[in-house]
């Protein structure tokens, strides 16, 4: 399939109202799409199901579903997409500063006076769009992050939601359940020597052990990567792997509900600062920092017993696979305009102004996509 016919296809489906999901997961060549034969309404909450799911930071509301027998599949293999400018964009107004130092302060006095130890606060901007085509928008991302897992999700009664996050939940291959343990935030700079602080390390170390602990009850065989320093964009953080097996009593939607939402979206302890962030944020986060990907998608590999032999010794092993992306660095398009969704975490030594500031240079990141 060519990039053009490619294109067409979706832009085709896009005119006729129809759900659609455009997607290509981190250092990957290879773009996927799904386009729904009708426009129903599918959702989940067990998570049995197989599809392309896109789920809410607050999993009391519904989880959308593909379904993967309700799509038609198309793939196209490439390194670098060619595009045409074709809208205007307006510049950024960061309005709501006010409103956003009141809540960092509130959220400060909360973790001082309680046993609250973080919470992430966000916000969104507003901006303007021109005419603006959410394919030209997925071209730039996919050209831009190559780190990320890339998309562009529509359904005419949710919405159309483009990004491109850098963070994995999770994902299941068979049994096996891998997630990531990220921390520490430094700039990147050519050619010089990496160095980390003791402080970083035990932020590091903090997350690993929170997630560890999460999955204890879900899996088993545990084993957790040395840390490793990793890149994304112009940042630099630190990593861990976190491999285990899930046990046989356990299900799909016990590890989801153990892991998301995660320290990095929501706070610690997770009950209390999503608490705090659903009672004091003003604002409906909707799909921002949920989560999306592919839902208990089958595999299968043919295996020989012996080689001599292969059509009487031959084997297929079939793996259920699911894959989930943090959805963070994304923005929902409507009526002319990008909602953009930034935010940052508060602890007791942060600084109104200087949390402002960090939301502010976010939106500029993601908005650079659309300048």
């Amino acid at each position: 399939m060519t990039q053009d016919s490619f294109f067409e296809t979706l832009e085709l489906q896009y005119q006729n109202q129809l759900p659609f999901v455009v997607y290509s997961r981190a250092i990957n060549s290879v773009i996927k799409c799904w386009l729904q034969n009708d426009d129903a309404l599918h959702t989940t909450s067990d998570f049995s199901e197989s599809g392309f799911v896109f789920a809410p930071f607050d999993l009391n509301n519904k989880s959308i579903l593909l379904p993967e027998t309700e799509c038609e599949h198309y793939t196209l293999e490439i390194a670098h997409l060619d595009l045409v400018e074709d809208f205007k964009t307006a510049s950024i107004e960061n309005k709501g500063e006010a409103e956003h130092l009141q809540l960092v302060s509130k959220g400060i006095d909360t973790i001082k006076n309680g046993d609250l130890s973080k919470v992430v606060l966000s916000r969104k901007v507003e901006k303007d769009l021109e005419n603006a085509n959410p394919f030209t928008i997925f071209k730039r991302l996919f050209n831009t992050y190559k780190n990320a897992m890339v998309y562009c999700w529509f359904h005419p009664k949710v919405g159309l939601w483009l990004g491109a996050t850098p963070e994995l939940l999770f994902k299941v291959e068979g049994k096996q359940l891998t997630t990531i343990s990220l921390a520490g935030t430094q700039p990147h700079a050519e050619n010089s020597y990496v160095t980390w602080t003791s402080k970083e390390y035990e932020e590091q170390q903090i997350v690993t052990d929170y997630i560890t602990k999460q999955i204890e009850p879900h899996t088993s065989d545990i084993k957790i990567s040395e840390v490793e320093t990793v890149r994304a964009g112009n940042l630099l953080h630190l990593k861990t792997y976190i491999h285990s097996q899930i046990k046989p009593e356990s299900s799909l939607k016990s590890i989801i509900e153990a892991l998301h939402p995660t320290p990095a979206v929501c706070g610690f302890p997770k009950e209390l600062s999503k608490e705090f962030i659903l009672n004091n944020e003003n604002y409906n986060r909707e799909y921002y920092t949920g989560f999306l990907g592919e839902l208990n998608l089958k595999t299968s590999k043919t295996r020989n017993t012996n080689k001599r032999n292969v059509e009487n010794n031959a084997y297929t092993v079939v793996k259920t696979n699911s894959n989930f992306y943090v959805n963070l660095r994304c923005m929902q398009l409507k009526n002319q305009k990008a909602v953009i969704y930034v935010g940052g975490g508060i602890t007791k030594d942060s600084i109104p102004e200087n949390e402002w500031e960090e939301t502010v240079n976010k939106t500029k990141t993601i908005a650079n996509v659309l300048s």
